[in-house]
C-alpha cells in the first residue's frame, strides 16, 4: 500500500492543477474482485434511481446510484478499500467520508456518449474535499474511455446536462447557472484529456471537472463510481434543491455553507464511524431520470 500511497501523492499537485488523474495498479486482482462483487449486488438490486438513458439506440447505458442499502451493504469493502486512503492522499488529510455509489453499464453494439457535464451542477456540495473515483472491471481504450477538460473545474460551474437525446446542452434547472458549451462540436478549443484504463486502474477526478464518456462500439464497460467527501466539504445550494446525494429529507437539514455532515454518510478515515445509523437516514424514492430530463428537481 505504501508504493501506492507515494505514487498517488507525487499526482496530488497534478491533481489539483487539472481536476483528474489516472493512477494505475492501484487494485490488485483481490481487491478488483472485491470491487466487482459490491458491483454485481448493486446491479442485482435497483434502487428508484436506476435507469437506461437513450433507449432507442442499439445499446444498453444503464445507471443506478445511492442505493439506501449499498452503505449497509459496501460496509465491509469501503471500511478496507485503499481507494479511501487515495482520496486523503490526494487532498492531504486524514478524514474521509462516504458519500454514496453509482454503478455504469454500457454495452451492445454502439453506445452513445455520455454527455459533457460537471458533476457539482447535481450535487449539493462544494468544496475542494470531494472526489469521484471511477473503477473499471473491463478494459478500456482511449477513444473509448472517460474524457475530462483539464482545470475545468476551476472556471465556471455550468447548469446541468439533462441528458436529452437530441440536446446534450439541454439544462436541467434552466435558469441561475450558463448554459452547457457546445464541448464536442468544438473539441479542438478544449484542453480533453483521457487515458487507456485497465482493470485496476483507477481514475480520480473533482466533480467540478467537466468529463463525458466517449461512445464505445461493440465494448463491454463496466464501471463502479465512489463518491467521497472531505474536511472541507459545504452544503451547496443550487438553483433548485440539488438532486443529488439522494437522501430523503437531506435539504431540510441544511443551510449554504454549513459543514457537510449527515447521518446518512458514515466515515471511512482515519477510523470507520456511523454505519449503524446509516440505514434510517438514507431512504428516498427519487427517479433520477424523471428529474433530470423534466427539468423539475425540487
Amino acid at each position: 500500500m505504501s508504493n501506492t500511497l507515494d505514487k498517488v501523492k507525487s499526482l496530488a499537485a497534478e491533481y489539483r492543477r487539472d481536476g483528474a488523474i489516472c493512477v494505475p495498479n492501484v487494485l490488485d486482482s483481490t481487491a478488483l474482485a472485491e470491487a466487482e462483487r459490491y458491483y454485481n449486488w448493486s446491479i442485482t438490486h435497483p434502487s428508484p434511481s436506476a435507469c437506461e438513458f437513450f433507449e432507442n439506440d442499439d445499446g444498453t447505458f444503464y445507471q443506478d446510484q445511492c442505493h439506501p442499502d449499498a452503505a449497509i451493504n459496501y460496509r465491509e469493502f469501503l471500511e478496507q478499500t485503499i481507494l479511501a486512503d487515495v482520496v486523503a492522499a490526494l487532498w492531504g488529510t486524514d478524514e474521509v467520508w462516504f458519500l454514496y455509489e453509482q454503478v455504469f453499464l454500457k454495452e451492445g453494439t454502439k453506445t452513445r456518449r455520455t454527455p459533457w457535464h460537471q458533476d457539482s451542477s447535481y450535487l449539493a456540495l462544494d468544496g475542494e474535499h470531494i472526489a469521484v473515483v471511477w473503477v473499471n472491471f473491463d478494459p478500456v481504450r482511449k477513444d473509448q474511455s472517460l474524457e475530462f477538460v483539464r482545470g475545468s473545474h476551476l472556471t465556471t460551474l455550468y447548469d446541468g446536462s439533462a441528458f436529452d437525446a437530441d440536446d446534450p446542452t439541454k439544462p436541467v434547472y434552466g435558469k441561475g447557472l450558463p448554459r452547457l458549451p457546445d464541448i464536442e462540436s468544438d473539441r479542438a478549443n478544449w484542453d480533453i484529456v483521457s487515458w487507456a484504463v485497465n482493470p485496476g486502474d483507477v481514475v480520480v477526478f473533482h466533480p467540478s471537472t467537466l468529463h463525458g464518456g466517449s461512445p464505445t462500439d461493440g465494448l463491454r464497460r463496466r464501471t463502479l463510481s465512489l463518491r467521497l467527501f472531505g474536511p472541507d466539504a459545504v452544503y451547496a445550494v443550487r438553483p433548485k434543491p440539488a438532486l443529488a446525494p439522494l437522501v430523503a429529507g437531506l435539504h431540510d437539514n441544511f443551510t449554504a455553507g454549513q459543514a457537510f455532515r449527515h447521518v446518512a454518510f458514515p466515515r471511512l478515515r482515519p477510523t470507520p464511524a456511523g454505519f449503524e445509523q446509516v440505514s434510517s437516514a438514507r431512504a428516498h424514492t427519487v427517479s433520477v431520470k424523471t428529474q433530470m430530463q423534466a427539468g423539475a428537481i425540487d
